[in-house]
């Protein structure tokens, strides 16, 4: 049996009507048909992180973007560097 996956704005809808309107979590998860807990958690994630909030699969949050981007030019970096050590180690070679 696979998981039931919720929508950004699912969670987003479900929260807010918690924290703006008052409804308590129990009488959201009833109305919604999921778990209290889970609606907890999400008002959890929410409060620690706001808008960025449930980034869904394959989605990055600005940080997380900003990290794997430095990962790739860490890497090209490395690579430029290695190709330049045996350019250098080459070159000493043939000129003895």
């Amino acid at each position: 049996m696979s998981r039931k996956r919720y929508s950004k704005e699912f969670k987003l809808e479900a929260v807010k009507r918690i924290l703006e309107t008052g409804q308590t979590q129990s009488s959201v998860a009833r109305e919604l048909g999921i778990s209290e807990s889970m609606v907890g958690r999400w008002v959890a994630q929410y409060r620690g992180k706001g808008e960025v909030a449930f980034p869904g699969s394959g989605n990055l949050t600005p940080a997380q973007e900003e990290i794997r981007r430095l990962q790739r030019e860490n890497h090209q970096l490395k690579q430029e560097r290695d190709i330049l050590k045996k350019a250098i180690t080459f070159f000493a070679q043939n000129e003895k």
